[in-house]
Protein backbone atom coordinates (compact mmCIF):
# COMPACT_ATOMS: atom_id res chain seq x y z
CA UNK A 1 0.00 0.00 0.00
CA UNK A 2 1.28 3.44 -1.02
CA UNK A 3 0.88 6.41 1.55
CA UNK A 4 0.71 9.88 0.31
CA UNK A 5 1.79 13.15 2.19
CA UNK A 6 -1.26 13.86 4.29
CA UNK A 7 -0.64 9.77 5.85
CA UNK A 8 2.75 10.32 6.87
CA UNK A 9 1.61 13.34 8.50
CA UNK A 10 -1.08 11.47 10.01
CA UNK A 11 1.22 8.82 11.20
CA UNK A 12 3.59 11.49 12.55
CA UNK A 13 1.56 12.85 14.59
CA UNK A 14 0.03 9.48 16.13
CA UNK A 15 3.82 8.80 16.55
CA UNK A 16 4.54 11.80 18.88
CA UNK A 17 0.66 11.53 20.71
CA UNK A 18 -1.39 7.92 19.94
CA UNK A 19 -4.07 9.40 22.04
CA UNK A 20 -4.51 12.16 20.08
CA UNK A 21 -8.80 13.14 19.17
CA UNK A 22 -9.91 12.17 15.96
CA UNK A 23 -11.39 16.04 15.63
CA UNK A 24 -7.29 17.28 16.88
CA UNK A 25 -5.64 14.90 14.28
CA UNK A 26 -7.87 17.01 11.62
CA UNK A 27 -7.70 20.32 12.83
CA UNK A 28 -4.01 19.81 12.66
CA UNK A 29 -3.81 18.63 9.03
CA UNK A 30 -6.65 20.52 7.74
CA UNK A 31 -8.75 17.93 6.89
CA UNK A 32 -12.17 16.65 7.64
CA UNK A 33 -12.91 14.11 11.12
CA UNK A 34 -14.56 11.41 8.44
CA UNK A 35 -11.37 11.73 6.18
CA UNK A 36 -9.04 11.17 8.58
CA UNK A 37 -10.79 8.32 9.81
CA UNK A 38 -11.07 6.16 6.84
CA UNK A 39 -7.43 7.21 6.40
CA UNK A 40 -7.22 5.47 10.07
CA UNK A 41 -8.87 2.55 9.39
CA UNK A 42 -6.94 2.15 6.12
CA UNK A 43 -3.84 2.45 7.75
CA UNK A 44 -4.87 -0.23 10.20
CA UNK A 45 -6.41 -2.41 7.75
CA UNK A 46 -3.17 -2.74 5.82
CA UNK A 47 -0.80 -2.87 8.79
CA UNK A 48 0.97 0.29 8.38
CA UNK A 49 -0.73 1.20 11.87
CA UNK A 50 -0.06 -2.34 13.59
CA UNK A 51 -1.60 -0.52 17.23
CA UNK A 52 -1.40 1.86 20.05
CA UNK A 53 0.78 2.32 22.83
CA UNK A 54 1.73 3.89 26.09
CA UNK A 55 4.75 5.18 26.70
CA UNK A 56 5.24 6.15 30.42
CA UNK A 57 6.52 9.68 30.87
CA UNK A 58 8.40 11.21 34.11
CA UNK A 59 7.56 9.62 37.39
CA UNK A 60 5.71 6.77 35.30
CA UNK A 61 7.42 2.82 36.10
CA UNK A 62 9.43 2.26 33.47
CA UNK A 63 10.42 -1.69 32.64
CA UNK A 64 13.62 -2.29 32.71
CA UNK A 65 15.43 -3.35 29.37
CA UNK A 66 17.62 -5.29 27.65
CA UNK A 67 19.27 -6.39 24.73
CA UNK A 68 20.13 -10.04 24.57
CA UNK A 69 22.75 -10.78 21.51
CA UNK A 70 22.04 -14.51 20.72
CA UNK A 71 24.25 -17.50 18.79
CA UNK A 72 22.41 -20.33 17.62
CA UNK A 73 23.65 -23.39 16.63
CA UNK A 74 22.27 -24.02 12.74
CA UNK A 75 19.03 -25.26 12.45
CA UNK A 76 18.29 -24.61 15.94
CA UNK A 77 16.60 -21.49 15.33
CA UNK A 78 12.69 -22.79 15.10
CA UNK A 79 13.35 -24.06 18.84
CA UNK A 80 15.28 -20.92 20.36
CA UNK A 81 12.39 -18.58 18.95
CA UNK A 82 9.22 -21.57 20.47
CA UNK A 83 11.59 -20.72 23.84
CA UNK A 84 11.76 -17.40 23.28
CA UNK A 85 8.35 -16.70 22.25
CA UNK A 86 7.23 -18.44 25.87
CA UNK A 87 8.97 -15.82 27.88
CA UNK A 88 6.50 -12.99 28.74
CA UNK A 89 9.61 -10.62 29.38
CA UNK A 90 11.16 -11.36 25.85
CA UNK A 91 9.18 -8.46 23.65
CA UNK A 92 10.53 -8.67 20.28
CA UNK A 93 13.28 -10.76 18.31
CA UNK A 94 14.57 -10.03 15.33
CA UNK A 95 17.29 -11.62 12.69
CA UNK A 96 20.80 -9.85 12.27
CA UNK A 97 23.72 -10.37 10.25
CA UNK A 98 27.42 -10.79 11.60
CA UNK A 99 28.58 -12.00 14.88
CA UNK A 100 24.72 -12.83 16.48
CA UNK A 101 22.30 -14.42 14.91
CA UNK A 102 19.38 -13.09 16.68
CA UNK A 103 18.62 -10.43 19.40
CA UNK A 104 15.67 -10.23 21.67
CA UNK A 105 14.95 -6.74 23.72
CA UNK A 106 13.35 -7.52 27.10
CA UNK A 107 11.58 -5.74 29.65
CA UNK A 108 10.71 -6.65 33.12
CA UNK A 109 9.08 -4.79 36.74
CA UNK A 110 12.65 -5.97 38.36
CA UNK A 111 15.59 -7.05 38.57
CA UNK A 112 15.62 -10.64 39.53
CA UNK A 113 12.48 -10.52 36.82
CA UNK A 114 15.17 -9.59 34.07
CA UNK A 115 17.90 -12.14 35.46
CA UNK A 116 15.56 -15.14 35.67
CA UNK A 117 14.68 -14.37 32.24
CA UNK A 118 18.03 -13.97 31.27
CA UNK A 119 19.38 -17.23 32.66
CA UNK A 120 16.13 -18.69 30.87
CA UNK A 121 17.86 -17.87 27.41
CA UNK A 122 20.99 -18.47 28.40
CA UNK A 123 20.22 -22.14 28.78
CA UNK A 124 18.08 -22.57 26.16
CA UNK A 125 18.85 -25.84 24.07
CA UNK A 126 20.26 -24.01 20.44
CA UNK A 127 21.71 -21.28 22.24
CA UNK A 128 25.98 -21.65 21.42
CA UNK A 129 26.72 -18.17 23.35
CA UNK A 130 24.75 -14.73 24.39
CA UNK A 131 25.70 -11.52 25.27
CA UNK A 132 23.21 -9.31 27.74
CA UNK A 133 23.28 -5.38 27.15
CA UNK A 134 20.84 -3.86 30.51
CA UNK A 135 19.68 -0.73 29.27
CA UNK A 136 20.32 2.13 31.63
CA UNK A 137 19.13 5.36 30.66
CA UNK A 138 17.38 6.71 27.20
CA UNK A 139 19.03 9.35 26.02
CA UNK A 140 16.94 9.72 22.71
CA UNK A 141 13.65 8.19 22.02
CA UNK A 142 11.76 8.90 18.67
CA UNK A 143 8.92 6.49 19.47
CA UNK A 144 8.49 2.87 17.67
CA UNK A 145 10.20 2.44 13.96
Amino acid sequence: MQIDETDAQLIELLTQNARLPVATLARKLGIARSTVQSRLDRLEASGRIAGYTLRPGPGGREPLRATALLSVEPRASPGVLARLSSLPQVRRVHTTSGRWDLVADLAAGSTEELDEALDRIGETRGVKSSESLIHLSTKLDRGPL
